[in-house]
């Protein structure tokens, strides 16, 4: 939020673009981390979720681009790839190829992020009366963690980091280490988190680096789009709500996870939520990576198909 008043304003700002990289693998191994052998005990939890998941993002894909056309008064391309619940930088490449407004694409997606975040977290306080875990994960020092484990920590980020562009891997920087670390938390190799500090200063560099996607929009075009990312994203999230209760009558999975696995956030950012109220990181990290897959991967074809140019 700071950040992101800061660039608004004009302030000399700059998003931590090389630390990101480091960064960014960090959080993966963290969100592998979650991952243990007894994990697929609940595995019939995750098919349920994983079979209504496409109805969801088909649900708040519509309604979203429906108000992006129809109150924004966006072109097709650009309320089309503004929609979109996933892929923040596929969907900017892809939407300017295809003669959207990139700038208003990325503002979109943006405010989605930003604005799903905020509300994820006071509806959780407000009306789930639950807060921030701040005692609930123990501080691992780097001192508790063996040398052993933190080299296979630390491989994990840079092999996972490496190898994820290569096989082209969507979110690669993430995924890719949280590849590797949910194998070799899930098969027993090492049981071990990475430190809480290396945690906290990704969890940092990332907040920064959306705050400064706000940099150089001007307050005015700020305050109107980010209206519109309001009303498209609490639209999302009312689907979101609708399907959480839904899939926790379905499963008995209680719904302040359901909530948290369908809100139309970004990966890391709603894992780092489920990371800080203690919730179940892998559940919820899993189904939003098949989100992103699925929008990555069908939205381009869909678009093709409809044929739809850049007219108003």
């Amino acid at each position: 939020m700071i950040v992101m008043l800061a660039a608004v304003g004009g302030a000399p700002v700059a998003p931590p673009v090389g630390l990101r990289k480091i960064m960014v693998p960090i959080l993966g191994v963290m969100l592998g981390s979650g991952f243990h052998p007894n994990l697929f005990d609940h595995i019939d939890d995750w098919v349920v979720t994983l079979a209504i998941l496409p109805i969801y993002v088909a649900a708040a894909f519509a309604s979203s681009m429906l108000f992006y056309r129809k109150i924004g008064g966006y072109d097709p391309v650009t309320a089309y790839f503004s929609s979109a619940p996933g892929g923040l930088n596929e969907m900017i490449t892809l939407g300017g190829e295809a003669g959207g407004d990139e700038r208003r694409i990325a503002l979109a997606h943006a405010s989605r992020i930003f604005l799903v975040v905020t509300f994820v977290g006071f509806f959780y306080a407000a009306f789930l009366h639950i807060s921030v875990a701040g005692d609930a994960r123990p501080f691992v020092y780097f001192s508790d963690v063996p040398l052993r484990d933190l080299a296979i920590l630390a491989a994990c980020a840079v092999l996972g980091a490496y190898l994820g562009p290569l096989f082209k891997i969507p979110a690669a920087p993430i995924l890719g280490p949280m590849i590797l670390s949910g194998a070799v938390h899930l098969s027993g190799i090492t049981g071990s988190a990475p430190p809480s500090l290396a945690v906290n200063a990704a969890q940092l560099v990332m907040g920064t680096v959306i705050g400064c996607r706000f940099l150089g929009s001007r307050p005015a075009e700020i305050m109107k789009d980010m209206s519109l990312a309001a009303g498209a994203a609490g639209s999302m999230l009312c689907i979101a709500l609708g399907t959480a209760f839904f899939v926790s009558y379905l499963t008995g999975v209680g719904v302040q996870q359901t909530f948290l696995t369908f809100s139309p956030g970004g990966l890391a950012e709603m894992s780092l939520l489920a990371l800080a109220l203690n919730a179940d990181i892998a559940y919820v990290a899993t189904i939003h990576i098949a989100r992103i897959v699925l929008v990555i991967a069908f939205a381009p074809l869909a678009f093709r198909l409809l044929g739809w140019k850049n007219v108003s």
